[in-house]
């Protein structure tokens, strides 16, 4: 049986028990949506990030493009973000209308340049949106910075970053509301679909509670905006509030691996991971990168080994958003990055012995 690139089974089996106790729970409470779980999770997430608000949604997708509304960006405005990313940050601006609006990333950690973001600001950007990827936070002092000169607001998409810090904030606490993702993948997974908005402006907090429920507030009356039905469902926040506690341990583990990667392929050519200066790296993905990259992909492929590709298309450069007008070499380090990068097994129940294999394959092949 070949290894992937992640498998979310023993964890399943490990924790069987209290997942399907919480299936109970939330059966047994007799409130299916937007009771009592979704209450003590929405406090639980809000206190480990320090802030004073979560309001949890039904995926990581609308938790932007409802952060996206609540700041009230919409048609003829610009976001500044990244093109190394999943496309969803991209789709989800897309989604209310706005103009995405690309920098490069920087070579070392395949994060936003901030250095480049002073250059796009038009009077029409009514949005940052760094994208913390892979597992370790954009520098957010920069980006702070520019948002305080020239008055805009910051989104934190934070889908991949659960846990992760920088300087000890931790990531989602340090722009005006930040996004997360709980697709089944990420550091803190649900068994679904999930995501949730987090801030400290009560004004922000109201809008998106209101948006992820028709725009109506408990009387059934539609107040200024519609919105849609973007609720994360009572069963998925039960896990994840469960989960929630087991978040250090996940992360610890995740860390224990990247070690043992490190260790491993040293010596090699291969271009590993390194968490930037005062980051606390939570290794979403252990992403590497080597110039032959499509030649390791099949080699490693042949015995039995699975790896991915994060991102081979850069949105600016996929057919759906050409409308943009981002030509080849419009980001050059994206795009160099793209042809070389790719992601290493990596997920908390990685056994010991898989991991040996993939060290073993990858340095007989490299």
């Amino acid at each position: 049986m070949g290894i992937g690139v992640w498998s979310y089974l023993t964890e399943y089996d490990n924790e069987r028990d209290d997942i399907l106790d919480a299936v109970d729970t939330v059966f047994r409470s007799g409130q299916l949506v937007l009771g009592r779980s979704v209450a003590r999770f929405e406090k639980a997430y809000a206190q480990r990030h320090a802030v004073d608000h979560c309001v949890s949604v039904d995926n990581g997708t609308n938790a932007i493009v409802l952060g996206l509304r609540a700041l009230g960006v919409g048609p003829g405005d610009e976001v500044v973000t990244v093109s190394n990313t999943a496309a969803p940050t991209v789709v989800a601006i897309d989604q209310v209308g706005a103009s995405p609006v690309f920098v490069d990333i920087d070579p070392g950690t395949y994060l936003m340049d901030t250095d480049q973001l002073r250059s796009v600001v038009t009077e029409r950007t009514a949005c940052l949106l760094p994208v913390h990827l892979y597992g370790q936070c954009v520098a957010m002092g920069p980006v702070n910075e520019v948002a305080a000169e020239f008055g805009i607001p910051v989104l934190e998409d934070c889908a991949q970053s659960h846990g992760a810090s920088q300087g000890g904030v931790v990531a989602g606490a340090s722009g005006d509301l930040a996004a997360f993702s709980f697709y089944p993948t990420k550091v803190l997974g649900a068994y679904g679909d999930g995501g949730a908005v987090i801030t400290s402006r009560d004004d922000l907090a109201e809008n998106v509670r209101r948006l992820r429920y028709y725009g109506m507030e408990k009387d059934y009356r539609v107040i200024e905006t519609p919105g849609h039905n973007a609720r994360l469902d009572e069963v998925q926040a039960e896990i994840l509030f469960r989960k929630l506690g087991r978040l250090d341990d996940y992360i610890a583990r995740r860390q224990d691996i990247a070690r043992r990667y490190e260790e491993g392929l040293a010596g090699t050519d291969l271009v590993l991971p390194r968490p930037a200066s005062g980051n606390t790296h939570v290794y979403y993905l252990y992403v590497v990168r080597h110039l032959e990259r499509d030649r390791l992909l099949r080699q490693a492929s042949e015995r039995g080994l699975d790896l991915n590709v994060s991102y081979r298309w850069p949105v600016h450069t996929m057919p759906g958003f050409e409308d943009l007008g981002y030509r080849p070499g419009s980001l050059p380090v994206t795009e160099e990055m793209a042809g070389q990068i790719f992601s290493l097994p990596m997920y908390p129940t990685l056994t010991e012995t898989d991991q040996e294999r993939v060290i073993e394959v990858l340095r007989a092949i490299v």
